[in-house]
């Protein structure tokens, strides 16, 4: 069939290497067209496609037993509307090829997590956050969206146009088709100071509530074994007037967030029972900075130590219990955690699978250094999460079920009943996405 894009077999992995798949055919599709006849054509083949972007999901989300459909030759018109500050870009697109296109407008988005590798459509299937009380996740500034259905239809949506899909498939796992063009509502480009200092986990939880009046983005991270954190908050201001040199940057983020911060993950890997020593230095060594700079520069930072992860998003008054009981499984493990716990916040949202629909959230993300035992500890604080009604990120490691997670969403049966419709062949389904969702 011409224009299907078929290749010879092909492996695939995700970044931390947890994940693999393998398939006969790959498709790559240059135009929105040429996805709808794809999707028609395994239809007709009773075959399944799985859309994946870059792979840094830890879940098997983008492993499938199908078609993999990849979407980095999809060609789409980038239309930008200053005025509107809206700006419509291929779902294939990165976040680090977004916020250059967006810097060379003037443009920006309101928040983003620190990762930039992600594209646009991983990024808001998957419900990627941030952290900033008042601010939603990524998915929340999507303005309208086009879908390629499990029929080959084509389905512009927005909350004017199809709305319910739109409430849905902002955060879909790509269940309910294939996304081939987003529109984002931004802002301004804007400045950030950045500030970033050690102090003691009691006293940020002590002062939180202030904190996040105070601070446009909080987040901290809390070092096991030790009674420290380390706090960073970021505010919007005028000026660039305080950048970091370049030095300071290759020496922080560089040399010891992923160079001596590896050569220690692989000596406690080695030693085990020096990890409360790593801990305690490494809350030592990330000492106090304040600079400013273009607000992707400051959200987005350098990840080169690989790692598994469990978030959990959890009612945000829930978040002092739940850090008293990891405490407590980290103590209690029969082995060490390398690395830092992260505790970021969302405000709530309505989009109908979003981590944080209908209520402020806090993240709680366990991590674990690549080849160190992981299992028993997230599923530990998987069992604390779910018992204060927390919602695991769709794009880290967690255990749950459709059964488990239905009462946790209050428009979990609207969903199925979108997803059956769009995709009445499950063209777009996996066997752990059958699992995940029914």
């Amino acid at each position: 069939m011409a224009g299907t894009g078929l290749a010879d077999a092909a492996a695939w992995s995700n970044w931390a290497g947890n994940q693999h798949s393998r398939t006969a055919a790959v498709l790559r599709p240059s135009s929105v067209a040429e996805v709808a006849e794809q999707v028609r054509s395994a239809v007709e083949a009773g075959e399944r496609i799985r859309p994946v972007g870059s792979g840094h999901s830890f879940t098997p989300v983008a492993v499938g037993d199908g078609r993999r459909m990849d979407l980095t030759r999809l060609a789409i018109d980038v239309r930008v509307d200053i005025d509107r500050r809206l700006v419509t870009v291929p779902a294939g697109m990165t976040l680090r090829e977004l916020n250059v296109l967006l810097a060379g407008h003037r443009l920006a988005l309101p928040n983003l997590g620190d990762v930039d590798a992600q594209t646009v459509a991983g990024a808001i299937s998957t419900g990627t956050h941030g952290t900033g009380a008042t601010h939603g996740g990524l998915a929340t500034f999507v303005e309208a969206l086009t879908l390629v259905t499990g029929t080959g239809e084509v389905l512009h949506c927005s909350a004017a146009e199809h709305p319910d899909v739109f409430d849905a498939a902002r955060t879909a796992l790509g269940t309910l088709g294939v996304l081939v063009e987003v529109t984002l509502r931004c802002v301004d480009a804007f400045v950030l100071r950045a500030h970033e200092r050690p102090t003691s986990l009691g006293g940020v939880l002590a002062d939180l509530p202030g904190l996040l009046d105070a601070h446009d983005h909080v987040e901290f991270f809390w070092f096991p074994y030790t009674t420290r954190a380390q706090l960073k908050t970021n505010d919007r201001v005028a000026v660039d007037d305080q950048p970091l040199p370049r030095w300071r940057s290759w020496f922080d983020d560089d040399f010891l967030a992923n160079a001596v911060f590896a050569e220690l993950c692989r000596l406690g890997r080695a030693m085990p029972t020096l990890a409360p020593r790593i801990s305690a230095l490494s809350a030592w060594a990330l000492g106090e900075r304040r600079y400013t700079g273009r607000s992707d520069a400051v959200f987005c930072s350098p990840r080169r130590v690989r790692f598994l992860e469990m978030e959990y998003a959890l009612p945000r008054e829930a978040l002092a219990e739940a850090l008293d009981a990891l405490r407590r499984i980290i103590d209690g493990l029969p082995f060490k955690v390398l690395f830092p716990v992260e505790v970021r916040f969302t405000a709530a949202d309505g989009i109908w699978l979003s981590h944080s629909h209908g209520r402020d959230s806090a993240y709680v993300a366990l991590h674990q250094y690549v080849g160190m035992p992981y299992e028993p500890y997230f599923r530990a604080f998987e069992k604390v999460a779910t018992g204060l009604g927390g919602r695991p990120h769709w794009g880290k490691l967690h255990w749950r079920d459709a059964g488990s997670l239905a009462p946790a969403y209050p428009r979990w049966h609207d969903f199925r009943r979108i997803r059956s419709h769009l995709d009445p062949q499950q063209t777009f389904t996996t066997p752990y996405l059958a699992t995940l969702l029914g």
